[in-house]
């Protein structure tokens, strides 16, 4: 049932740092410059380093080849260990011409080493990402697991970032085959010493799979108790954070919990970055859906979004359908794109538009009649049912108890009457519009107060103009990392 969400990487080349030497156009310079990074950051202990390594690798992925791979295997692990024999069997054999090596770079000699566990899982998640790129999903499986087995002898804080990578791929390759179920128990024991390891990006991507595992078969009840008893902190990764709040939406939705499933639907599909259009996708066609069953009409805009529009189209008819309130073309439209719903998993909630529809129209008839019988009532409505001026009779002392209208049934005459409309800014409703624009305006500051970073011990401690020029350099750096991230992982 769950739509396939996976964020679509920026396919771009890297831009390195200030810091760090530009590397060559070859991809097997690219490769060691990364190796290289991955090796100061393991050494020195800074995450960062690692990080910007990962998200130059992504970046990279378009052009890995098997003769490139070989090499940076046989250059950042010792020739002949076991791990460069278990990653070397996975990649192809090619002829030597089609090596992307420069000259000067082939000459030089790889110096006597013995593999960093980071390097070594770095080497991991490079065939990994090969393998599945390839469509080689068979060997991507047993590559990931024999990765995971290797990632559960390590506890050192410079892997989490590359493990929480590999995490994704590892589901990702059983979810290509067909054999989620199979992992299931391993990520809960993944989770398990995450947590006890106060592996905190590890326990949001594991715990981002684990949701996604129960909600692909269809596990509401599993994945809410799961969500439910999980550990909550701070989050690290605005896109893993998106797909939690994407996940919940969807639990919450289910569970009849419409009000907090559009918060959250809105929430990930505005936090999502740009290039993650197909999330974004997903998140506005659940989000119309549920904004539907709570009563309202989503804005012409939503359908409207660049890139959005084909997608969105079965959507914006439906929308249109409930919007008139006409049973006919709901029940038409529905028909018309069910292999749609079917694969977006929205199927079943839109059976249960069928009772707004049917309450939309009668609010039309009745703001559009006084006096009108039950019997052009279930005309109106088109009901095809047995007896449908009982139908209609229920239907209309119903909406009149929830206070969907405002008249009265006379049940001898058989007729619905109703009572004139009164001064919407006499009642509530003003209020009730301005209370939830006002609540949204102030979510939305603490969020971005929640957000902000400051220095350390910035209040104890006064720099002097050299330290202020470091810091602000910094704080640069920082920032274009983070708007980078956003594209990257994606």
């Amino acid at each position: 049932m769950t739509q396939d969400v996976e964020m679509k990487e920026q396919q771009q080349q890297p831009t390195p740092s200030d810091s760090v030497a530009p590397p060559s156009p070859s991809t097997l310079q690219y490769l060691k410059d990364i190796a290289a990074l991955i090796e100061t950051g393991a050494y020195s202990r800074e995450v960062r380093r690692i990080v910007r390594a990962i998200r130059w690798t992504i970046q990279l992925r378009k052009n890995l080849n098997a003769s490139v791979l070989s090499a940076f295997l046989s250059f950042a692990l010792v020739p002949g260990s076991e791990v460069h024999s278990r990653l070397s069997s996975y990649v192809p054999k090619e002829d030597g011409h089609d090596m992307d090596v420069d000259s000067a770079t082939s000459g030089t000699p790889a110096p006597t080493k013995h593999s960093l566990p980071e390097l070594e899982i770095f080497c991991y998640l490079v065939v990994l990402i090969f393998l599945i790129d390839q469509k080689r999903y068979s060997e991507a499986k047993a590559c990931s697991s024999a990765s995971i087995a290797r990632l559960r002898n390590l506890n050192r804080r410079t892997v989490d970032v590359l493990a929480s990578r590999l995490y994704f791929y590892y589901s990702l390759s059983y979810e290509m085959t067909g054999d989620l179920a199979e992992i299931r128990g391993n990520l809960l024991a993944l989770h398990r010493t995450a947590t006890l390891r106060h592996d905190e990006l590890g326990q949001e991507t594991l715990l981002n799979l684990l949701l996604r595992n129960y909600l692909h078969y269809n596990l509401y009840d599993q994945a809410e108790k799961l969500r439910s008893k999980a550990p909550r902190f701070e989050a690290h990764s605005n896109q893993q954070f998106c797909r939690y709040l994407f996940y919940l939406g969807k639990i919450r939705t289910i569970q009849l919990e419409y009000t907090d499933a559009k918060d959250s639907l809105l929430q990930a599909a505005r936090k999502a970055p740009i290039s993650a259009l197909g999330f974004r996708v997903q998140c506005n066609k659940w989000a119309v859906i549920v904004r539907l069953l709570l009563g309202e009409i989503p804005e012409r805009t939503v359908f409207m979004q660049k890139g959005m529009e084909k997608a969105l189209r079965p959507y914006f008819e439906l929308t249109n359908a409930v919007r008139i309130g006409d049973l006919e073309l709901f029940k038409s439209v529905a028909e018309k794109f069910a292999s749609t719903f079917s694969s977006d998993g929205t199927k079943n909630l839109i059976v249960r538009l069928r009772h707004n529809v049917i309450r939309t129209g009668l609010r039309n008839i009745s703001i559009s009649y006084s006096k009108i019988s039950l019997v052009d009532v279930a005309k109106k409505l088109r009901l095809d049912s047995p007896n449908p001026i009982a139908d209609a009779e229920s239907i209309v002392s119903k909406a009149i108890r929830d206070g969907a209208i405002d008249a009265t049934l006379d049940h001898a005459n058989g007729w619905m009457v109703s009572k004139e409309t009164g001064d919407i800014y006499s009642t509530n409703e003003p209020q009730i519009a301005f209370n939830s624009r006002i609540a949204f305006c102030l979510n939305m500051h603490n969020e971005a107060v929640r957000a902000l970073r400051f220095p350390p011990n910035s209040h104890k401690e006064k720099e002097s103009a050299e330290k202020r020029r470091e810091r602000q350099q910094q704080e640069q750096e920082l920032a274009k990392h983070i708007a980078e991230e956003d594209d990257d992982e994606f």
